[in-house]
């Protein structure tokens, strides 16, 4: 027994780990993000993102493509071999009748396509980048759009828990003053009812909470966090400064997708001189060996199109067109920005007016109704249609104060996607 025992005690040691190890994971606290690290995380792992940077490769490997040269040709044939006829494969008769030739060819390409061809490649690949990094600005407006949504269901249940805890203790004293006769039985079930109000707000501000998280750990990457994952941050009112004109000339510098336009007119001029390019006809060249007749001969030839009827017209002139609608896309994208930005910095204008009228004494002011009427209800001065409706007044001034913050975030980040930069001033 003894010996048993001590052979197995690495198992007994192995299973206790695994428990151990096992309850740990089990009691690990969620993982907590802040915004920044919220737009780390999905900068690195959202799959639609990975996915477009794919496109950068694709395109530098056309520039390999469009770099490469013509091949050589290798031609090999021999003619006027007595196959049929073996009685005459002799060494004599295939040194004076058969035919043997060898070539080699090559194309030689005029106008420079190969240079343009690269060209015209390298700028597809600018604008590609240029368009991976407007999907970059997207993802995180978007990510900080679902953060905000996270913050606000967040500060939405507190509230609506810490409401209903003191309304319960309103129902609890009003339970009191009906068993003592002080209210009738009728008031006492209009409080009771009230309180499902408060305990419907706390179940819908827990489902948006954990609808806000999903979506947010979508955006993020689904294995980027654990499924019980939170953030870290709050709802609050930071002014910016500065006028529209200086974050519509920021934006013109740093907006990708404006700058993807103006590549955009570069690609184009390089496809026409492209189509210019191919318009040139190439040189074919052959340099041919042939035994024939017991005589080695060589031979050089050359081949060139006689560019009669086709010059490449049709291209020529389409790509002249694509420039003019390259052009056209470009102050398109341009006043697309300067409208952006002001949209944007007066949504913001307008939304720190309504949070600056909420802090400026309409909180302190519901919250005193509701407190004074809650007092003057407990000591029968006032009726209880005035408390439940100073209860509805400060629940719908505090719920509309973190809305009006959430707005004001939500404009914020609009602004900053609208410039094209996080850093405002």
């Amino acid at each position: 027994m003894p010996i048993a025992s001590r052979s197995l005690r690495p198992l007994w040691f192995c299973l206790f780990f695994v428990m151990v190890s096992g309850a740990a994971r089990a009691q690990a606290p969620p993982t907590r993000i802040t915004l920044d690290q919220a737009i780390h995380l999905a900068l690195a792992h959202n799959p639609s993102l990975q996915a477009a940077r794919t496109a950068i490769v694709q395109s530098q490997d056309e520039e390999i493509t469009a770099n490469l040269r013509p091949n050589p040709v290798l031609t090999l044939d021999s003619l006027f071999v007595p196959i049929f006829q073996p009685d005459q494969l002799t060494g004599a008769n295939i040194d004076n009748v058969s035919e043997f030739d060898a070539g080699v060819s090559y194309l030689f390409e005029r106008g420079k396509k190969r240079q343009h061809r690269l060209a015209a490649a390298r700028d597809l690949t600018a604008v590609t980048r240029s368009q991976v990094a407007d999907a970059r600005r997207t993802l995180t407006y978007n990510v900080a759009q679902q953060f905000t949504a996270v913050l606000l269901s967040e500060s939405t249940l507190r509230f609506a828990e810490r409401d209903l805890a003191s309304f319960q203790n309103t129902v609890a004293l009003s339970s009191s003053r009906y068993k003592a006769g002080y209210i009738s039985e009728g008031d006492y079930l209009k409080i009771r009812l009230q309180l499902l109000q408060f305990q419907t707000d706390v179940s819908s501000a827990r489902l948006a909470r954990a609808q806000a998280l999903i979506g947010l750990r979508q955006l993020l990457g689904y294995q980027s966090v654990p499924a019980n994952f939170d953030v870290i941050g709050s709802l609050s009112y930071q002014p910016v400064h500065g006028i529209v004109e200086q974050y519509q000339l920021d934006a013109l510098k740093d907006r990708p997708d404006l700058r993807a336009a103006v590549q955009g007119v570069t690609a184009a001029q390089g496809q026409y001189a492209l189509a210019r390019a191919d318009g040139k006809q190439d040189v074919n060249t052959t340099l041919d060996y042939t035994h024939v007749s017991g005589l080695n001969n060589a031979s050089f030839t050359v081949n060139i199109p006689l560019p009669i009827f086709n010059r490449n017209q049709g291209e020529i002139a389409r790509t002249g067109s694509a420039i003019i609608t390259a052009q056209d896309n470009e102050t398109a994208a341009r006043e697309q920005v300067l409208t952006d930005v002001s949209n944007a910095f007066e949504t913001v204008r307008s939304n720190a007016q309504i949070v600056k009228l909420y802090q400026s004494g309409y909180l302190n002011e519901a919250k005193q109704s509701r407190d004074i009427s809650a007092y003057a209800y407990q000591r029968g001065g006032t009726s209880l249609l005035d408390l439940l409706d100073a209860e509805r007044s400060y629940r719908a001034t505090e719920l509309g104060y973190l809305q009006a913050l959430a707005n004001y975030q939500l404009a914020l980040e609009q602004l900053r996607e609208a410039v094209g930069t996080r850093r405002l001033p």
